[in-house]
């Protein structure tokens, strides 16, 4: 119905979460209108995004007034059950049935004839029409048969009446969606738990005064203050105090963080024992946690590849049952012999109900809403459904080096000069000119000079080259700072050479200070293996999966890191675009490729592959284009993403197998099927109860995916 709407570029329902999301044009199509036609076909739209807490108020009303509705048609049903099987020679008991069955059919079972209504007005059919058509008929059948059963009795014919048949298909019908309501709001608990970690309100330091203020009053640039135990409302950066932080709730590392002036604190993380005083710099919707938030929640909204077949079945399901069920009745009232008519039409009506399109419906996104909150709460962001499905087919992961497989914390070990040079004043060239640069390496090079007290000098004509180095202009002579290449035609002293090749053995990055002559100076730059990044990469390729290093940095280090890591295939020397193509040539050999990386420098690749995995310590952009967020930047999150992904596609395939051998088998034994060689007719009240709990066990089946272990 949205598509249909003039200005609706797309639209994708998620049944298991009760969202849409629409792309629109809004000077053609208005959320006025968008919400009329959405009422006009049974349904709601709440719009305003503050909302929340309401909406989920009054979700919360909505299923007490299901369970109750279910409650007392359980009760009204349970005397029918016993009068129609047992007690049918009880005078007037057609009548009883009758007066016990109206309020069932029509007060407490009115939705599905309401939204049946709906449905009809817009030529369209649903689970509501099924229901409408099926207890409906049932209920007039057998109201005329109460009324008038000398139609029958004059045809030598019972006139047999189905009041218990249609109340407790309501009842069943009702209990079934009772149940799934309760199991689907489990599927959204990462969710909710994600929402819990941020206070209700904050203090604030006013004037040398704690105030304290509701979340949505603090301010950006705020100084909020937080106690021991309390937990940090908005993301800041640490003006005086110290403390621990745990950080577990959103990195997934079990040890706490120490956060002293200057540091970051994040929202929904806890204050330790110490006490802190922070600056907001990210409120409201800007925070990581509010970030972390939306992403699952657009992430459980959006729609697997196999979902595009389901929805395409679900499409024309109503409809061919229906067509089946009146077959039945023709059939049967043609080859059914004198009780033909009453056995179509039961048969009719038990096709009706005993058709499930809803587990066809759940069984998707339950499972993909279960298995992403699952990944949220293992510090495994996944940005959508198809990334999600697509991680199971991986077979090869490329990964960067530096901040990926090692720690990105960049230090220099050692540094020679050449001899006979100024070190005074190059080191203050040097200081310069790498404070100018955003490469981690500089980053490295200025700590090590800071911390000897080296000053700066006038640098002009800074020019930085993508993975090439850094040069600057002084006293009219060029410098330049760059990766060691043992290609380079620059003179290089025999002791710097020894010593170089000392450093290489030891995985040292080499960079080297020139004036485009001679070199002035080496420097050796080491950067850790992360702690489990050898059993991370062990894991993978005990899954069969390939694995390769891709770097910008010199063959001596590059091989000395792949050998400690246990990774046999790497290229160093590499360019953002040659990573790129490096990737297309995975790809091009019939590959699934991961692409693991967390700098500016790997955006391209991570766009590129066909799961890019970005570590949450990384840069934005990095994040941004990747479909995966390891938000501890633990290399053994990748294996269980993959686990995870093996599983929730597992348990989506069971899903609709279920779904689907449920209606094939359920359908033509309604249908009677079995009545020839056995003389079994399945009874529309079995049918109701299996029909609710298909629906029952689909959402269930995805529930199991919260108790796995990755």
């Amino acid at each position: 119905m949205l598509k249909a709407q003039e200005g609706v570029q797309n639209a994708v329902v998620n049944f298991a979460n009760a969202s849409a999301s629409v792309s629109y044009n809004p000077a053609l199509a208005k959320e006025t209108e968008l919400k009329h036609v959405i009422q006009s076909i049974g349904y709601d739209l709440v719009i305003d995004e503050t909302a929340e807490g309401e909406l989920e108020q009054l979700r919360d009303r909505e299923y007490i007034r299901l369970r109750n509705r279910t409650i007392l048609a359980i009760i009204l049903s349970l005397p029918l059950v016993i009068i129609g099987m047992f007690a049918m020679r009880l005078p007037y008991a057609n009548y009883i049935m009758w007066l016990l069955a109206t309020p069932v059919v029509f007060v407490l079972g009115r939705q599905f004839f309401i939204g049946a209504w709906k449905q009809a007005r817009h030529a369209s059919a649903n689970m509501d029409t099924l229901v409408a058509l099926s207890t409906g008929i049932a209920y007039l059948f057998s109201a005329f048969n109460t009324v008038y059963p000398q139609f029958w009795e004059s045809r030598h014919m019972h006139a047999d009446v189905y009041f218990e048949a249609s109340a407790v298909v309501i009842a069943f019908i009702l209990l079934g969606k009772t149940l799934e309501e309760k199991a689907k709001s489990s599927t959204s608990s990462a969710i909710k738990k994600l929402m819990g970690l941020q206070p209700k309100t904050v203090t604030v330091l006013q004037n040398n005064n704690n105030i304290e203020v509701p979340i949505a009053q603090v301010n950006i640039n705020d100084i909020i203050v937080v106690k021991p135990g309390e937990k940090i409302a908005v993301d800041g950066l640490v003006t005086s105090g110290s403390s621990y932080v745990d950080e577990s709730m959103i990195s997934g590392e079990p040890v706490p963080v120490l956060k002293e002036q200057g540091a970051r604190v994040f929202a929904g993380t806890i204050n330790q024992k110490g006490s802190l005083q922070f600056k907001a710099e990210k409120v409201g919707g800007d925070t990581l946690l509010a970030q972390i938030i939306k992403t699952v929640q657009e992430a459980q909204g959006s729609k697997a590849p196999v979902q595009k077949l389901v929805d395409k079945i679900a499409g024309i399901f109503v409809p061919v049952v229906i067509v089946l069920a009146i077959l039945s009745l023709v059939a049967w009232s043609l080859f059914g012999g004198a009780n033909g008519f009453t056995h179509g039409l039961l048969a009719m009506i038990t096709v009706l109900v005993i058709a499930c399109p809803c587990a066809l419906g759940l069984a998707t996104p339950t499972a993909i809403m279960v298995g992403i909150g699952k990944g949220a709460e293992n510090g495994i962001l996944i940005k959508d459904a198809e990334s999600l499905e697509t991680a199971k087919k991986i077979n090869a992961i490329v990964f960067d080096k530096t901040g990926t497989i090692t720690e990105g914390h960049s230090e220099v070990t050692d540094m020679l000069w050449s001899k006979a040079v100024n070190i005074e004043e190059l080191s203050k060239i040097l200081y310069t000119i790498e404070s100018k640069s955003e490469h981690p390496l500089a980053d490295a090079i200025v700590k090590y000079l800071q911390a000897k007290g080296i000053g700066t000098v006038e640098i002009n004509d800074f020019h930085s080259v993508t993975g090439r180095g850094v040069s600057g202009v002084y006293n009219n002579t060029t410098y330049t700072v760059e990766g060691y290449t043992a290609q380079s035609t620059i003179s290089v002293s025999t002791e710097i050479n020894e010593r170089i090749a000392l450093w290489q053995k030891e995985a040292n990055t080499i960079v080297w200070f020139t004036n485009g002559k001679e070199i002035l100076a080496a420097i050796a730059i080491s950067d850790k293996i992360k702690a489990n990044a050898v059993q991370a990469i062990s894991q993978l390729q005990q899954m069969d999966i390939d694995t390769y290093m891709l770097t910008g940095d010199n063959e001596h280090t590059a091989a000395a890191i792949a050998a400690k890591a246990g990774i046999k295939h790497y290229k160093a020397g590499m360019l953002p675009s040659a990573k790129a193509a490096f990737i297309k040539e995975l790809q091009l050999q019939g590959k699934t490729v991961a692409m693991a990386g967390d700098g500016i420098n790997d955006s391209e690749a991570l766009a590129l592959a066909d799961v890019g995995i970005a570590m949450g310590k990384g840069t934005d952009i990095a994040m941004d284009v990747a479909k995966m967020t390891l938000l501890s930047s633990d290399l053994g999150a990748i294996p269980k993403a993959i686990k995870l992904s093996h599983r929730t596609v597992n348990t989506i395939r069971q899903n609709l197998f279920w779904a689907f051998i449920y209606n094939l088998i359920g359908i033509p034994i309604a249908a009677g099927i079995l009545y020839p060689f056995t003389g079994f007719l399945l009874s529309p009240m079995i049918a109701g109860a299996a029909m609710a709990l298909s629906s029952v066990s689909v959402v269930s089946n995805s529930l199991r995916l919260k108790w796995i272990k990755l």
